[in-house]
């Protein structure tokens, strides 16, 4: 069975286009593949620095994984930080790849130049190194990135064959592949846009714990245009082939059959506002009873966590046997 190997930083708050766009993906296929899911909490320290924060974030975070269907039965559920080998193998991940090679990755070039005169954490620097550990670690074949990650998974494919070039055969060499996507997802008030974190406002976002009169008045909001065809139309029309798009992913149905049911944009910003709450509610549901039962989240994050050391205990054991570490 192929394994999955997805990470998912808790930094701000899950989104409408995070859900549709990737992380219903995991519980659709969850059944399809040995799925280890992380809230790779260490690499959110490179830009969070006040306490509690990641923690706070954290908590939700995992919260949302299980309230969306991740079975913990079936899939493999932990917090980074909680699996030590995850830094321990971080460290020796540094030792392997050159300060040439981490120069020359985009990332840290784009995120360091919109952080100019601030504080600027040398993990930002050295976070490719602690991602082909986390990557490293489970023995993927394949995993699924989008376009803005492809570099990191070159640099740990990199990374594994100049490890196994020195120390004997330890590391499987990953491949990089397109993950299943869902819906695409744009800005309600920028619809050329995708949903976004980072976006100058949040009243184009759908957050997941949003209630239902915000959601509502969102949806109603929503940036269209001076027509007044309801069609599916990406190019010409992204405001309502947005919504169009967002209500098949809520609904099942197609963007063009729900567009041949509207004449007017009002009905279908409503409509769409109402399937989202719809979708939404019984994962806020049962988001809520995880958060006022903080035992019974804790247990799960403990499983989780045993069930990667398992794996991840005995990736590093190799790694240091290959390397000649004195043993305990």
């Amino acid at each position: 069975m192929t394994r999955a190997l997805s990470f998912i930083q808790p930094t701000g708050d899950v989104h409408l286009g995070n859900f549709l766009g990737a992380l219903n993906q995991w519980t659709l296929g969850q059944h399809d593949v040995d799925g280890f899911y992380g809230v790779c909490d260490l690499h959110a320290l490179t830009v969070t620095d006040t306490p509690s924060v990641i923690g706070q974030n954290t908590v939700k975070l995992a919260a949302i994984l299980f309230a969306i269907g991740l079975d913990p039965d079936v899939s493999t559920v932990f917090v980074q930080s909680h699996v030590p080998e995850h830094a321990q193998l971080g460290w020796v991940m540094e030792c392997i790849v050159s300060f040439g090679e981490l120069s020359r990755m985009t990332q840290f070039k784009d995120k360091s130049a919109k952080r100019e005169g601030e504080f600027i954490a040398a993990g930002l620097f050295t976070y490719p190194a602690l991602m082909a550990a986390d990557i490293l670690l489970y023995d993927a074949n394949e995993v699924p990135v989008g376009d803005d990650q492809r570099q990191h998974i070159e640099i740990t494919r990199d990374i594994a064959i100049r490890f196994n070039s020195r120390f004997g055969d330890t590391f499987v060499v990953p491949k990089a592949v397109m993950p299943k996507t869902g819906a695409r997802v744009m800005d309600l008030q920028d619809p050329t846009s995708k949903m976004s974190k980072s976006a100058a406002t949040d009243n184009g976002l759908i957050y997941m714990l949003d209630d239902p009169t915000t959601i509502l008045k969102k949806f109603k909001r929503a940036v269209t245009d001076s027509d007044s065809e309801v069609r599916y139309d990406r190019e010409n029309k992204p405001g309502i082939s947005n919504l169009l798009e967002i209500q098949a992913a809520a609904t099942g149905r197609s963007p063009e059959d729900i567009a041949a049911g509207y004449t007017q944009y009002g009905p279908l910003k409503v409509d769409t506002g109402e399937a989202v709450i719809e979708l939404l509610r019984p994962i806020q549901a049962r988001y809520n009873e995880l958060m006022t039962d903080r035992a019974q989240l804790s247990a799960l994050l403990r499983s989780g966590a045993a069930k990667a050391r398992a794996t991840a205990a005995a990736t590093l054991e190799r790694a240091y046997n290959n390397i000649g570490f004195l043993p305990l």
